[in-house]
């Protein structure tokens, strides 16, 4: 397959022409890349079963890790769900458009085949303006886990997607680098209390300030058990996943590099290529290896935007052993934390 390349000349100035041929693709059951404001999608009809197959073989992904069904406007959610709780309604009139997911009672137009066996749907509308005006056009909620190939770094830009995508599928939409760089907020709102499955820019602070309490998933705190069924994706699996041994590092601070010069020291010794992750706080304390910044400490939202793409770098650049700083786990910190932890394959050093 021949896979053609769209650039967007402005995505805050969109021309319907440029969308029109990938949302005929995506009517018609075949498969686009294209920008959202968390990660880049790969999109399919996600009432097609036979599309959302197609999902499944170009990412290598599980067939029980569910898919989102995104939309583009509030009349797209009422035929997808069998009722919208009184949660939800409140969290999609504080949140929507943006980055935050849902998960329902399905209808019974959703097939199986996209809710990965469930009786539940996950419904996002993205405030993309390239994502929301592909799927007004595209006439049919969109399917679009991030366009990847499964268990690997998410894309940022349409030049990952290309890496991992060429040949496999359609179109690729390139509407330049995204803007927050990890995927949507999940709950859960189809139980008595509102769950979180996975955090992200919508923050747990932010969802308990809008609807009170709001529970963790358990499958949060550790790594799951063989038998458990994923809800929502990036739940079950190992997701985010450099080439390299991801090792994160938790501790006081000046432990933790001093932890990390030392590892990366002995590691070069070995003939072994290694990359550090660390903040602009902290990079001119580090001596040895790769040495790339995050972003600032001070401003979480640069470490969530640079954190894929520097997990990318250093797959090009075929280090064997990464070593990482940790994070808040509060706010934004939460999600960037949850990220590394799934790369890492929960492989977390404690450091004094």
């Amino acid at each position: 397959m021949q896979t053609k390349l769209v650039k967007i000349k402005d995505s805050e100035n969109i021309k319907d022409e440029e969308l029109s041929e990938a949302a005929r693709i995506l009517r018609e059951g075949g498969l686009v890349a294209f920008p959202t404001e968390t990660v880049y999608g790969l999109g399919a009809n996600a009432l097609n079963e036979d599309a959302a197959k197609k999902i499944y073989a170009a990412k290598g992904r599980p067939s029980d890790n569910p898919l989102i069904a995104h939309i583009s406007c509030m009349e797209e959610l009422e035929p997808l769900v069998a009722e919208i709780p009184e949660a939800g309604r409140k969290l999609a009139e504080a949140y929507w458009p943006g980055p935050l997911t849902m998960v329902f009672p399905k209808s019974s137009i959703v097939p199986y085949g996209t809710t990965g066996g469930l009786d539940t749907v996950a419904v996002r509308m993205p405030k993309d303006p390239v994502a929301n005006r592909l799927i007004a056009l595209a006439g049919v909620p969109v399917a679009a886990p991030s366009a990847n190939t499964s268990g690997r770094p998410s894309p940022t830009t349409a030049q990952h997607v290309w890496q991992d995508m060429e040949g496999k599928i359609e179109m690729i939409l390139d509407g330049g680098p995204v803007g927050i760089g990890v995927e949507s907020t999940i709950v859960d709102v189809s139980g008595p209390v509102p769950t979180l499955l996975r955090p992200g820019a919508v923050t747990m602070e932010m969802l308990r300030a809008t609807v009170g309490e709001v529970e963790t998933d358990p499958a949060l705190l550790g790594p799951p058990g063989a038998d458990f069924r994923p809800k929502a994706p990036g739940m079950k699996y190992r997701h985010y996943a450099p080439h390299a041994e991801l090792t994160l590092l938790e501790g006081p601070l000046e432990a933790v590099v001093g932890r990390i010069n030392f590892l990366a020291k002995e590691k070069l010794g070995q003939k072994y290529r290694v990359g550090v992750i660390c903040t602009d706080e902290t990079r001119d304390r580090y001596r040895y290896g790769e040495i790339r910044s995050v972003g600032q400490r001070a401003h979480e939202e640069t470490i969530a935007h640079n954190l894929f793409a520097v997990l990318r770098e250093f797959d090009d650049l075929d280090v064997d052993y990464i070593y990482s700083e940790s994070f808040s786990k509060d706010h934004l910190g939460q999600a960037i934390m949850n990220r590394l932890t799934k790369a890492a394959g929960y492989h977390i050093m404690k450091v004094q």
